[in-house]
């Protein structure tokens, strides 16, 4: 399994060696059990493989006929073996189209079982699996890593089949042939075959890092375009341009210099080939010349040698793909092997018993998995109340977030302990515990669908009156119904076609319907204008009513009414009390960020 905090694409010298091995080979093979639900497409496409093998064979011995036919050894007329040709081109148009339609059934369906296999434990994986890698990595793992595996599924592995059948039937025929003959030209094939394995481990390793690279150049395409606004406003698209081709660059370098080694290969096995083809000419020739052959046979031994050749050839550079894909299987069963938070299968559709929001922090200690060495909390405690407000007062970096992250449960807890009505929040199950939470973020995550299908997502099988009721409650409804589509408006990327404050409302607007019993706001409202700010805030007091809340804020004048303020500092609450009993104390530091707000907000005006 990949070690966390290492990218995908890299590979260390001992992981290239294992992926040599017979190890890697029977690892790779468990993703055959996605094959399984459909083995009778496979079998039958075996059986069209083998037809379609046997009838290519076969037109070597129709012209042996036809030349015993001119040299007046056949007892059958030219037309009747034209005829049986034509016949044995038709069986061989119908098996070839079965063959691929049969192996085109397993690959497709069994392909799209692995991507949703691996998008399902994607989306079941914790936070800080996620944190340790970048989405474009992910990303192709579900497009290019599949799409090798469909190759070779499909295609590769069938012709890899087709070839050693091809190899063993035509061996034997030309044995039957002339025995003498078919081992001068034995003698010729394991230079051949070395040589294919030895450029072949080199040709899946130059493979495999031209594919990473191509994995790089992904998420260069994929931050830019997430980010093309910044990439506007620093006018930085030259850059990005420039940064995605020095990526694309080093893949092609890396494919070219696969491409030599293949192109060495291939001149050198088809100069073996040909030079083999003049040997057993000429030893075949003598061998007629002495009555010890006939004519046919040889022509006969020829075409079948061919056959053969091609065959040999051919397999060095399927070995070389199917061993290029075993880079792509251990990815993705980097990802299958990973250890999920929640398990898709088990998750409840409906809410367990239902939470009353009394929420307790006991000497909390925490630090980051990817910056152990740093404790963020030191020893923080704190309780809510069911229906309580409270506020998350402090300096960025001060572990605010942290509290909340710790409460959803996005890491595991080192020290002390959360409870949530008197219960560690680690015996919950996470979906229930989270399906009584919902978060009202700063930086709103809309998806890209239509303003309806992004509220309903608080609770998917809503009904239309309740979605609306959710909108007028968010006070949403107005500027929702002043588009043309309504509820069908699409939001666009991430909401680009919404303004700040209409984000916010449509994210209060899922909470809303979610109706849960704790609530989260994390700066909700810091970001927008002041006519912005006072619908939000209105649609927030909504939201508020009659449920536990954590608020994390920075302006504090919208934290007044609550009932209890915790001021972190350096991961340790250094004060806690309402609004005014902070505010009265000169030199706490409450009072000291009152002041440096009020301060600033005179300067501005």
């Amino acid at each position: 399994m990949a070690k966390r905090g290492r990218s995908f694409g890299e590979e260390t010298p001992e992981e290239d060696k294992k992926k040599l091995s017979g190890q890697a080979m029977r690892r790779a093979s468990r993703l055959f059990g996605f094959v399984k639900p459909y083995w009778v497409y496979y079998a039958i496409g075996f059986v069209f493989l083998g037809l379609s093998t046997i009838t290519t064979l076969s037109f070597s011995l129709i012209i042996r006929e036809v030349t015993n036919v001119l040299d007046s050894k056949s007892p059958y007329s030219l037309n009747q073996i034209i005829l049986f040709f034509v016949a044995v081109l038709g069986a061989q148009a119908v098996f070839s189209f079965f063959r691929i339609y049969y192996f085109a059934q397993v690959s497709e369906r069994s392909m799209a079982d692995i991507r949703r296999a691996v998008y399902d434990k994607m989306v079941a994986l914790p936070i800080t699996f996620f944190e340790q890698r970048r989405v474009g990595e992910l990303t192709s793992r579900l497009s290019s890593d599949v799409t090798q595996l469909q190759d070779v599924l499909s295609i590769t592995l069938a012709e890899f089949f087709r070839q050693i059948a091809t190899l063993i039937f035509g061996t034997v025929a030309i044995l039957y042939l002339s025995w003498k003959l078919t081992l001068f030209m034995l003698a010729t094939f394991p230079l051949l075959i070395v040589s294919a394995m030895f450029f072949g481990r080199f040709i899946r390793k130059l493979s495999k890092q031209a594919q990473d690279e191509l994995a790089n150049a992904s998420v260069v395409v994929e931050e830019t375009l997430q980010a093309i606004n910044v990439v506007k406003a620093f006018t930085n698209e030259r850059y990005e341009s420039n940064r995605y081709a020095n990526a694309l660059r080093r893949m092609v370098d890396i494919a070219l210099k696969a491409a030599t080694y293949r192109g060495v290969f291939v001149s050198f096995a088809i100069t073996s080939l040909f030079g083999s083809i003049v040997g057993v000419l000429w030893y075949g020739g003598n061998l007629v010349l002495q009555h010890e052959m006939n004519l046919a046979d040889l022509i006969t031994f020829l075409f079948l040698m061919a056959f053969i050749g091609g065959s040999v050839a051919g397999m060095g550079d399927m070995y070389a793909q199917i061993q290029r894909t075993l880079g792509a299987s251990e990815r993705i069963l980097d990802i299958l092997e990973e250890t999920p938070e929640v398990q898709l299968d088990n998750i409840p559709t409906a809410l367990a018993a239902p939470i009353e929001g009394d929420i307790v922090f006991d000497d909390v200690h925490f630090s980051y998995p990817t910056r152990p060495d740093i404790e963020v909390l030191k020893g923080v405690s704190l309780q809510v109340k069911s229906g309580q407000k409270i506020a998350l007062v402090g300096q960025s970096g001060a572990g605010k977030s942290t509290i909340v992250q710790l409460l959803m449960r996005y890491y595991p807890l080192a020290e002390g302990q959360i409870t949530v009505d008197e219960r560690a929040i680690s015996s919950y199950d996470i979906t229930n515990l989270r399906q009584h939470i919902a978060i009202v973020p700063q930086e709103v995550m809309l998806f890209g669908g239509t303003i309806e299908e992004n509220i309903r997502y608080g609770k998917p099988d809503a009904t239309p009156e309740e979605i609306i009721e959710a909108a007028r409650r968010a006070n949403a409804l107005e500027f929702i119904n002043s588009f043309p589509e309504a509820l069908g408006t699409v939001v666009g990327e991430r909401g680009v076609k919404l303004s700040g404050g209409q984000r916010q409302r449509i994210a209060i607007a899922r909470a809303i319907l979610k109706d849960p019993a704790i609530l989260i706001l994390d700066e909700a409202t810091s970001s927008l204008d002041a006519e912005s700010e006072r619908l939000v805030q209105d649609a927030l007091d909504e939201l508020m009513q009659n449920r536990t809340t954590i608020i994390i804020a920075h302006r504090l004048a919208t934290i007044r009414q609550v009932d209890q303020i915790y001021v972190l500092r350096d991961g340790q609450i250094a004060e806690q009390g309402t609004h005014d009993e902070l505010a009265a104390r000169e030199a706490g530091l409450y009072a000291n960020l009152v002041k440096l707000q009020f301060e600033t907000a005179n300067n501005v005006q």
